[in-house]
């Protein structure tokens, strides 16, 4: 067996991963992965404060580095992480702080993910199934929604002066994002938070500079772009203050691909498992190749798994070619420009749904684990943990800051493994 597999046309309903389909369907399939993955991808930076034109040139970039690492064995597309918001908004909010150092945390924290794949390839996944079991997993990821909860409320207008317009704007697109999600077709749902970013987007255009506080869009910058031309890079800055606040998502990272490529093997019924350090490896050095350039860490994404699951199409072949569209899209400035125009309250709907998605969508892990919480193990990791993720608790020892998300993970870990100490089940 070569290292890549000799994929053969499909003849079937189904679509398998070694399984290759005609351009004519293969394009339209990618553009489909493209807009499955847009709106969390261009969301995220946008939040963060970082250039979406960026972060998806880099998108395209990482996803062609996992293809090829895995060996083009593991259908998958990398987009903005959403592990990274909290920690970087905290960096950010530094006096003195800037986007470069956020990045060189960033950078840091995909090194350490690419040596955790590069363990995984040595000695097997076990380990990291037994550190991080599913209460352990499904506390931390709901820690990262709880802890950006805050920031949420903020972009909503409800503890500053925000105006009547913001605040209809903003709970009309999460309304929007919430009938989408419950009513709309398998496909639409794929792709709720960019229809929800689209009616925004259109309800500022019909009623911004009438309602009070929502400016109309201004397209001067977009008519000012030109169509081609090299995203605005950003060099990383190495500060061990952000290092320690950043570098823990790490450990969300893991969970979160592991999961991903459990779930594909699942819906595929091929055996992932044998990529599963690759895929590590892959994601880390994608994310640290993103965060050199100013781009967000990156990470698999469901949303591109439910498009699978959706059309029966698993052709590892689709993802170089959407790679290679989001690395054009990222070389147009004309296409930065127009993503920068999102109006403020749309953001903040979007940030509440998602945020709160987050979060809720952790819980899913302990149902679809029946994680026992009459078992105080369970409990009281997942108590504990929580706590200190909501509330951002952050230690401080001279320059090391380890943040909510931080201390959060951390607590996960540790309490569970030493709960586990001499029992008998």
């Amino acid at each position: 067996m070569g290292y890549f597999p000799n994929w053969r046309p499909a003849s079937g309903a189904t679509v398998l991963p070694d399984e290759k389909l005609p351009a004519a369907a293969a394009i339209p399939m990618a553009f489909q992965h493209l807009l499955a993955m847009s709106g969390s991808t261009i969301l995220a930076p946008i939040i963060m404060g970082f250039d979406p034109n960026v972060a998806v040139f880099f998108s395209g970039i990482g996803t062609l580095l996992f293809f090829i690492l895995t060996g083009g064995r593991v259908p998958s597309y990398l987009g903005s992480s959403f592990a990274f918001i909290a920690v970087v908004l905290a960096v950010m909010s530094a006096p003195g702080a800037t986007i470069g150092h956020a990045l060189g945390g960033i950078v840091i924290c995909g090194l350490i993910y690419a040596l955790i794949g590069l363990v995984v390839m040595a000695v097997g996944s076990a380990w990291v199934e037994k550190l991080m079991p599913p209460v352990v997993t499904g506390t931390i990821g709901m820690a990262i929604g709880l802890n950006l909860a805050p920031v949420a409320v903020s972009q909503l207008g409800m503890k500053g002066e925000a105006s009547a317009g913001h605040m209809i704007i903003a709970l009309l697109t999460v309304l929007a994002m919430g009938v989408v999600s419950c009513y709309g077709s398998q496909a639409l749902r794929r792709v709720s938070v960019l229809m929800a970013m689209v009616f925004g987007y259109l309800l500022v255009l019909i009623f911004g500079g009438t309602l009070p506080g929502v400016d109309a869009i201004d397209f001067s910058k977009v008519a000012a772009a030109s169509w081609f031309g090299l995203p605005q890079f950003t060099a990383p800055v190495f500060q061990w203050s952000a290092v320690t606040m950043i570098a823990p998502v790490a450990i969300v990272l893991v969970a979160e691909n592991l999961g991903h490529i459990k779930a594909l093997g699942s819906i595929t019924g091929k055996n992932m498992d044998p990529y599963i350090g690759r895929g590590f490896l892959g994601d880390g050095i994608a994310t640290m190749i993103a965060g050199a350039g100013g781009g967000t860490g990156v990470t698999t994404y469901a949303e591109n798994i439910g498009v699978m699951a959706m059309t029966k199409v698993y052709s590892t072949l689709i993802f170089p070619i959407a790679a290679v569209i989001a690395i054009i899209l990222g070389l147009s400035p004309k296409f930065g420009a127009l993503l920068q125009t999102i109006p403020a309250p749309v953001l903040a709907g979007l940030a509440v749904s998602v945020f709160g998605l987050i979060a809720s969508a952790m819980a899913r892990i302990w149902v679809d684990n029946k994680v026992d919480f009459s078992d105080p193990r369970n409990l009281f990791t997942a108590g504990v943990a929580l706590i200190l993720g909501a509330g951002d608790f952050t230690v401080t020892f001279g320059g090391f800051a380890l943040g909510g998300i931080g201390t959060s993970t951390l607590a996960a870990l540790v309490i569970y493994q030493l709960l586990g100490l001499n029992r008998k089940a």
